[in-house]
């Protein structure tokens, strides 16, 4: 029979999975792309979008280590990826976002500013994420 944690951290994982993918990879592009949104904008947007995805990852996060922690002794194919997921949250809030945010007011204050590579930096830890969820859903798959 599948565990009961394994499900919910398999459910979990997958929607924390799909609201990366789809905000991340999908909205956050394309917003540049509307007619009428401007950089300071598509900025405001950004932030509160991030914001808000951030805060749900963050309880995800939360429930799936605590579905893992549920388990007693989880699996390494488990255990690995859940910590990478969370580490890789835990430095885009605490080292990248916070620079974004400063670079961010900047911009919406009207300075004119070049080119960031803290952006770059966010998307690179973001598809690290994405490649660890995909292996944490994997391995939750097969446990039982």
């Amino acid at each position: 029979m599948y565990p009961t944690w394994a499900a919910v951290a398999v459910a979990v994982t997958f929607v924390w999975l799909g609201m990366v993918l789809a905000i991340s990879f999908l909205e956050a592009p394309l917003k540049f792309r509307a007619p009428g949104v401007t950089i300071p904008i598509g900025l405001g947007i950004g932030r509160l979008v991030f914001r808000a995805l951030n805060l749900v990852e963050a309880v995800l996060a939360v429930a799936v280590v605590a579905a893992a922690v549920a388990a007693g002794d989880p699996p390494g194919r488990v255990v690995g990826p859940v910590a990478a997921a969370a580490a890789l949250l835990l430095a885009q809030l605490l080292v990248v976002r916070p620079r974004l945010n400063r670079r961010s007011d900047r911009v919406l204050a009207g300075e004119d500013l070049p080119r960031s590579r803290d952006h770059l930096y966010y998307v690179a830890l973001e598809a690290a994420k994405v490649a660890a969820l995909i292996a944490l859903g994997i391995g939750l798959l097969t446990v039982g």
